[in-house]
């Protein structure tokens, strides 16, 4: 009885997480601040923070704390001026994960991590204090602050079923690079970075069917070969198949948040299972 009701509350929560993955997620403001992304053009780093409160035993910022930057009123920085907050950030494990993704990083220019947004409460000659007003990540001494500018706020299909048998829509093709913080695995409500951008047409809105080519040994997930119709002691197709050959799985769809010349983010709303970096996008 024991067992069957452990094996009960196990299905259970499967289901549950299987459900809260599959489940559609429109962007919050977290999202559209917090997403971070890769550029081709980086932004000027001559404005940045300085230091913030306590700083003779902090080193990092937090919500809700004074952070002190070095622009005030000759650089014409008032009470209530909001600044974005950046940092440019790499890979310091440099794993590959699929054959082409060291290069593919490479195009898409420098990341940038987005740390937050700053609101000014006082304001000297040549430095400002304001107040972390939205938090992203810890903030440091030389983050990059940029003058606040609203992001477009993307369109979301709240009722979008996923097909899971979408022919190819014919549009642009690329791949997920990689995700926030350089990770290998996405599910629903996380970021990718994908190698298509504004140079390719690409808009903030814009939607990406994510798919996989089964046995496709040159991204995502390592398959020996053969694997996809022969496995010894389990069967073998007659004949010769290649992953070419065989339908492609839908795994799920993206909504573009951001976008630059060679690249955009984007917030996975919809995904059947894990996806990789590695699998492939086209535009809906």
């Amino acid at each position: 009885m024991i067992r069957k009701l452990g094996y009960l509350t196990l299905g259970l929560v499967l289901t549950s997480a299987l459900q809260a993955q599959t489940s559609p997620t429109p962007p919050r403001d977290h999202d559209i601040y917090c997403a971070g992304g890769f550029t081709t053009t980086p932004p000027p780093s001559g404005s940045f923070i300085v230091s913030g409160v306590e700083s003779a035993t902090r080193i990092t910022f937090s919500q809700g704390d004074l952070v002190y930057i070095n622009r005030g009123s000759t650089q014409g920085v008032q009470v209530g001026s909001e600044f974005l907050v950046s940092r440019p950030v790499k890979d310091r494990l440099e794993t590959k994960w699929f054959v082409w993704q060291r290069e593919l990083m490479h195009a898409m220019g420098q990341a940038y991590e987005d740390v937050g947004r700053i609101r000014v409460v006082h304001v000297d000659k040549d430095t400002s204090t304001a107040e972390i007003e939205l938090f992203c990540d810890q903030m440091q001494r030389g983050d990059i602050i940029q003058p606040f500018s609203p992001r477009p706020a993307p369109n979301y299909k709240p009722d979008a079923k996923l097909d899971m048998f979408a022919a190819p829509s014919g549009k642009d093709m690329a791949m997920i690079v990689t995700t926030s913080n350089f990770g290998q695995i996405a599910s629903t409500g996380k970021i990718v970075y994908v190698n298509l951008g504004s140079a390719q047409g690409v808009h903030v809105g814009d939607y990406y069917r994510v798919f996989r080519y089964e046995g496709d040994r040159h991204s995502s997930v390592y398959v020996p070969v053969g694997q996809t119709t022969d496995v010894f002691g389990y069967g073998k197709a007659p004949g010769s198949w290649k992953w070419t050959d065989l339908p492609r799985e839908v795994l799920g769809e993206g909504m573009v948040l951001n976008v630059s010349p060679n690249s955009s983010t984007v917030l996975i709303t919809n995904s059947q299972r894990e996806i990789y970096a590695g699998d492939y996008i086209e535009i809906e």
